[in-house]
């Protein structure tokens, strides 16, 4: 009698080698460890206005011209720091390193319930309803890079094109400006139609006190109405380290001087910085400093952030 053949054995698929995740760069460090519990408690739908969303890098690589290559923070783990500091409501904001690829952010818009808006990064490459189908995902403004270590000045026929495509979406423009350049583009901000955010109070530089030429230009565009200002990087404009005194007495200069048209964020990871990352919880306490009174808080982190993205009630 034959014997019978013996299976045959199973072969299970091996998973596909996946490449190296590639290395942060130099002024990219991992965010804060163990960021302190706030001591200030915020008013309920605070707003953290300015973070980002990085990878993870297998499921959403960076762009292969990036300038910069940050650490991995998804959206999991910004999820857990806003839940330490007391913050529900959240604006990510498109990073250069992922060019117009807006995957990560569309990941992140799809979590959050409602209670996330974005900040995309188009171009002439971006068609209209790639624009559309951001707005319907709670894309809520456009950024521009004017920093020369992310990407050349956009042109004007570029600022163009990014306007036609966002025309009737009611977005908001986002400026990325360095302090020193500001003074030489307010016609550019005058001319953006609808309201202009400036990002990072502009990133001037205190070395040149609080009277120099670029602060007097940003309170100069506060005047014309539509620009907002976001008093958030204390810890990238001070020439102090922790508590940022400095740049935070600054905040909070322009708090008072428009109060209706400012909002904050943390700017987590903090990528691209000189030194060890800030704590995000510090960062949540110097608010008490910036906005003493309950009503310039409650504006600052629910009223005007609300408004400008668009949050619903």
């Amino acid at each position: 009698m034959t014997e019978p053949a013996a299976p045959a054995p199973v072969v299970l698929p091996q998973p596909l080698p996946q490449p190296p995740r590639p290395a942060p760069s130099p002024g990219c460090p991992p965010p804060h460890p163990s960021p302190r519990v706030p001591e200030l408690l915020l008013p309920p739908d605070s707003c953290d206005a300015h973070c980002h969303v990085f990878g993870p890098v297998a499921r959403f690589p960076y762009a292969p011209d990036r300038t910069f290559t940050p650490p991995d923070a998804p959206k999991e783990q910004l999820r857990s720091l806003h839940a330490r500091l007391g913050l529900t409501r959240t604006v990510v904001v498109q990073s250069s390193c992922y060019g117009r690829d807006h995957r990560v952010l569309l990941d992140a818009l799809a979590a959050g319930g409602g209670r996330v808006r974005g900040v995309a990064l188009i171009g002439e490459t971006t068609s209209r309803a790639e624009a559309e189908e951001l707005h319907r995902a709670g894309v809520r403004a456009f950024r521009l890079n004017f920093l020369p270590h992310l990407r050349s000045r956009p042109t004007n026929a570029e600022i163009d094109a990014v306007l036609e495509r966002v025309d009737g979406l009611g977005w908001a423009a986002q400026l990325h400006v360095r302090g020193d350049d500001l003074p030489d583009l307010t016609d550019v901000v005058r001319a953006l139609p609808g309201r202009v955010v400036i990002d990072h109070m502009g990133r001037v530089d205190l070395t040149a006190g609080r009277d120099s030429p670029a602060t007097r230009t940003l309170r100069a565009l506060l005047d014309t109405g539509h620009v907002w200002v976001k008093v958030s990087g204390v810890d990238r404009l001070s020439l102090e380290g922790p508590p940022y005194t400095d740049a935070v007495t600054l905040a909070a200069s322009l708090v008072a001087y428009a109060p209706e048209r400012v909002v904050w964020g943390t700017d987590y990871p903090h990528v691209n910085i000189t030194g060890d990352p800030p704590d995000d919880g510090l960062l949540v306490d110097l608010l008490k400093h910036m906005a003493p009174e309950p009503a310039a808080l409650q504006r600052l982190l629910v009223t005007n952030p609300a408004e400008l993205f668009d949050f619903d009630d």
